[in-house]
């Protein structure tokens, strides 16, 4: 039996946050419904597709990503008789995820103090932009500029750049996912409902973690230096093999680099006064670096990345997405449905050595 079997969830959330959410619960036994607004032919990102996509039934690449495992219903929540349905739904469900800015699902007769009253023991999880006592829309790509990962991220002498997946999403959506995992708790020790708030601008500061620290405690403002570790080198740096393929290092250690200087066959740099600790190697990288460049453009990539495996030295290729999906280790992460759509799992832990279940259906706009 899967952890959430026979839970209820209803998905009042779109994009990409919140059905995100949705679908991990559903991957661990959860029934969720997916609340979608006729008006606006359901969740946007129905219509968010790549150049050259054909979308079928409603499902484009982007919706495939986060809505396994669900079943959709059109409602309209400003007619009467649709949000009546909600409120039944309500009466026989565990959970409620809700993406509106402040003050709409009030507007709407959604909001956690309308449906508690229907259903006192109900968990809703809400994520807004920047909290309930702000009615700014949140979108991604301003809050990686705002939070500063924009401003960090690049090469030195490139303009700010914004990662390319909706980072904050994604970060928020495991924050609520934590959130209402934990009023799941409360609730079986207490019998009471939770209302858990989640807002994008917060994960986005709160991962922030060793950049944010520097600031705080060093006065250092992060700077953009491409793939490079602020505070670990070699750590991230893309380098070029022999054979014209890029391989990055993670050295966190003086040992492992005492160790990478001997399959280098340059075991004296490791000896050297301003390399041989890594508060050294921060301060001399621009020495150090090219150093590390001209030895290891003397090795083919797959044996240079052997060498490195069997000393147990952190390092990989830099992969394409084709080759990522090649690799052993992804194989379990994949879903794919009878009418060939693919997907990934949200939940990827295991619990006694199982994932959860693996989904199959997406819901397609033709119901």
């Amino acid at each position: 039996m899967l952890l959430l079997e026979n839970y209820k969830v209803i998905e009042l959330a779109s994009v990409l946050a919140g059905p995100s959410v949705g679908q991990f619960l559903a991957e661990l036994g959860a029934e969720v419904i997916k609340v979608e607004n006729p008006a606006t032919q359901g969740d946007v990102t129905r219509s968010w597709q790549i150049k050259n996509e054909v979308v079928k039934n409603g499902i484009s690449a982007y919706f495939a990503s986060v809505n396994w495992g669900k079943t959709s219903v059109f409602w309209d929540l400003r007619n009467p008789a649709d949000l009546e349905k909600l409120y039944d739904l309500v009466k026989k469900s565990d959970i409620v995820i809700a993406s509106y800015k402040p003050g709409d699902a009030e507007k709407l007769g959604v909001a956690y103090e309308n449906l508690r009253k229907i259903n006192p023991k109900i968990i809703y999880g809400h994520i807004t932009g920047y909290g309930n006592h702000y009615d700014k829309v949140g979108y991604d790509a301003i809050i990686q500029a705002e939070a500063g990962f924009m401003y960090m991220n690049g090469e030195p002498d490139s303009p700010p750049t914004k990662m390319p997946v909706a980072l904050i999403d994604v970060l928020a959506g495991h924050q609520l996912k934590q959130g209402i995992l934990l009023a799941l708790l409360q609730r079986e020790r207490t019998g009471e409902g939770s209302y858990v708030e989640v807002s994008l601008f917060d994960s986005a500061v709160s991962a922030l973690v060793n950049q944010a620290s520097n600031w705080l405690n060093a006065g250092h403002i992060p700077q953009r230096i491409g793939s490079q570790h602020p505070n670990i080198v070699p750590y991230g740096t893309i380098f070029t093999t022999q054979d014209q393929k890029l391989i990055t290092l993670a050295v966190g250690t003086d040992k492992q680099f005492a160790e990478l200087c001997q399959i280098l066959q340059i075991p004296e740099i490791a000896q050297e006064e301003c390399f041989a600790t890594n508060a050294q190697r921060v301060r001399n990288a621009e020495k150090l670096l090219p150093i590390l460049q001209e030895k290891i453009s003397q090795w083919q990539k797959e044996t240079l990345l052997e060498a490195l495996h069997n000393a147990k030295i952190p390092a990989g290729g830099v992969n394409t997405l084709p080759e990522t999906f090649a690799m052993p280790f992804s194989k379990e992460l994949i879903f794919e449905s009878e009418n060939g759509y693919k997907g990934i799992r949200q939940w990827i832990g295991k619990i006694n050595g199982k994932r959860g279940r693996a989904l199959q259906n997406l819901p397609d706009y033709s119901l």
